[in-house]
């Protein structure tokens, strides 16, 4: 068995257990973890297909950027929102549903053949011109997204807090 085959196998349980640890997990924030050893083992399928630029953007972005932002939005909720969160009476229905989907992408899996291409690595150069080029407007939006929607929450959060502070008579 190839070394890169046992890679592989390494990073798809990273991405599996992420995956199932997400998806299972109760506590939000072991959730947010959950998606972070999930992207890493992403980054690590990256590594494998010689796109060392998008494994380290998987790991800066995703795994630092929108896990961060993920747990700041959680430290800004208010714990009363969770209490309020029942157990969900869809949850066996959603378990065969996920149970459909995975049978159904297990055979497609073994009935496609696996291509044998060239595996080369795309130039840095090339790759960065097009990322400052091409690219900028996009990651520049994406990244005010973000920021406003932190700011929302901070406001939304604030304005809350100062409604039941006005309102309590002690």
């Amino acid at each position: 068995m190839p070394g890169s085959l046992i890679l592989f196998y390494v990073a798809a349980a990273f991405v599996l257990s992420g995956g199932i640890g997400v998806v299972v997990s109760k506590n939000i924030v072991y959730c947010a973890f959950s998606l972070l050893v999930s992207m890493i083992g992403i980054a690590g399928v990256f590594l494998l297909a010689f796109a060392e630029f998008l494994a380290l953007v998987q790991i800066l972005i995703y795994g630092g950027a929108v896990v961060i932002v993920i747990l700041f939005a959680l430290m800004l909720t208010r714990i009363e929102d969770f209490r309020d969160i029942s157990d969900n009476r869809n949850r066996p229905l959603a378990l065969v549903i996920s149970l459909g989907l995975l049978a159904m992408l297990i055979a497609s899996l073994v009935r496609t053949p696996t291509p044998q291409g060239d595996q080369s690595a795309v130039s840095m150069v090339e790759l960065g011109e097009s990322l400052f080029t091409d690219w900028a407007i996009p990651f520049e939006v994406a990244s005010l997204v973000l920021l406003v929607a932190l700011v929302g929450a901070i406001v939304i959060v604030r304005r809350d807090a100062g409604d039941e502070e006005q309102g309590d008579p002690s």
